[in-house]
């Protein structure tokens, strides 16, 4: 299958066979959010499955990390891997060769987006890469292996994934939102819960070709030393946004099997979707952590373990919290914080580890958690779940500053990766749903 596709290996793309539900499915019901959403909200999946009743749906095709080590995980990967040869055979998915223009439009945001397979040889996700694809963020190597186990026996994949390119000048997906008109549409329906409205339009052969010509525009090397005032440089085209985790999923099990089923092989490209870090409609939130179950008084741990530099003080609401978190300035680091024994606070810290808030933060959190300070740590978005969660006894939420989006790639180039769960683009139900499919066995 796969060599007869358009591969563009200098910048790493192929053009993808993308399987999409037949004319008739209940788009609304067949698509759901990605699978790392609402993990400590399980009443949120039980409301999608209720939805979704008997209808086909990706819900049975991807597996909700609320249920991960649960009872009846194996069974639920036998049965997503069974659900998708059925879907298969059953001709509920019809397969289009072909770039896709997507839309996703919710609260009066329109986010632009183009969905097409990354060549997983140009990706490495380890610290210190320097690969045409890299991963934005610290890969947790021991998160891989559940995910694997689905994956490795998997007739499909259905993406969460989606992958940033700095295009200031707007030069690959902005000219197919002004061709708009003339594309076919695919699909257009609106997402359940409230998560906005979804639209596709097949990318013309004419409109691939700008669309490469362009990608190789921003990956030629004088422009992109120009760009970040670096010389020497290896380029940097494409920078993870959202699910990580999951290319770096795809990436290991490639890895495993390349060498027994050769390089042209399907399981060799992940279909994601791209959009530009310059897009007005992304935005970077910040991601919050809420620990469940203290074991031991965390506020007197971090001082012990920040020392002189560490200072908590009480204030008056959580409206006033995240107001200081949000407005601050200067040397020291700040940092929100729910419960733990007290209402609400905000803690500073001017000796740091890392040069972003969160980073200094989950260096105490990582350390706190493996002397097993707290049940378990969850990563959360939105100040009011933060606040939900963090106010409940026995927990704690961190309120964290969010990032600026223009400084991401710079900050890759010269820092490497960030540290883990930095930045969401956007909150939970602003998430990727999972919508096309493509073959990978």
């Amino acid at each position: 299958m796969a060599e007869t596709m358009k591969i563009y290996s200098d910048i790493g793309i192929q053009i993808p066979e993308i399987y999409l539900p037949k004319p008739g499915t209940d788009l609304t019901k067949w698509a759901v959010i990605a699978c790392d959403q609402f993990t400590s909200q399980p009443e949120y999946w039980e409301k999608v499955e209720k939805l979704v009743g008997d209808s086909p749906t990706t819900l049975n095709l991807t597996f909700p990390e609320v249920y991960l080590e649960k009872p009846g995980e194996g069974e639920r990967i036998q049965s997503i891997q069974s659900g998708m040869k059925k879907v298969l055979e059953a001709g509920v998915l019809q397969p289009r060769e072909g770039l896709i223009y997507v839309e996703r439009t919710i609260d009066g945001r329109t986010r632009k987006g183009l969905m097409l397979a990354l060549d997983l040889e140009c990706y490495d996700f380890t610290k210190g890469s320097s690969s045409l694809i890299r991963a934005t963020e610290g890969t947790i190597v021991e998160r891989l292996p559940p995910r694997m186990k689905i994956r490795e026996g998997a007739a499909l994949e259905f993406p969460h994934i989606l992958v940033l390119i700095d295009d200031p000048k707007g030069t690959v997906i902005e000219p197919l939102q002004a061709a708009k008109p003339k594309l076919e549409k695919l699909y257009d329906f609106n997402l359940m819960f409230d998560s906005g409205h979804l639209a596709g339009y097949a990318v013309s052969p004419e409109m691939e070709n700008g669309v490469v010509a362009a990608l190789r525009g921003l990956a030629e090397p004088e422009a992109f030393s120009e760009k970040y005032g670096v010389k020497d440089q290896p380029v940097l085209l494409f920078a993870m946004g959202d699910g990580n985790h999951s290319l770096a999923t795809a990436k290991a099990i490639w890895e495993k099997v390349k060498s027994t089923v050769g390089m042209d092989h399907p399981a060799r490209y992940a279909l994601v979707e791209i959009e530009n870090v310059h897009d007005e409609a992304l935005e970077f939130e910040p991601i919050h952590r809420v620990l469940f179950g203290l074991k031991k008084d965390i506020l007197s741990s971090m001082l012990a373990h920040f020392g002189v530099g560490y200072s908590y003080m009480p204030v008056a609401n959580a409206k006033e919290m995240v107001k200081r978190v949000d407005t601050a300035t200067g040397e020291k680091q700040v940092i929100g914080v729910i419960g733990g024994g007290k209402p609400f606070g905000v803690i500073q810290i001017s000796k740091t580890t890392s040069n972003l808030p969160v980073g200094t933060l989950q260096t105490f959190l990582d350390a706190f958690m493996k002397s097993n300070g707290a049940e378990k740590i969850d990563y959360v978005h939105g100040a009011k779940v933060t606040v939900e969660l963090g106010s409940q006894p026995e927990n704690i939420g961190f309120y964290l500053p969010g990032m600026n989006k223009s400084d991401l790639f710079k900050t890759v180039i010269l820092d490497g990766a960030l540290p883990r769960k930095t930045f969401s683009m956007g909150e939970a139900r602003e998430k990727r749903f999972y919508m096309e499919g493509r073959k990978i066995q």
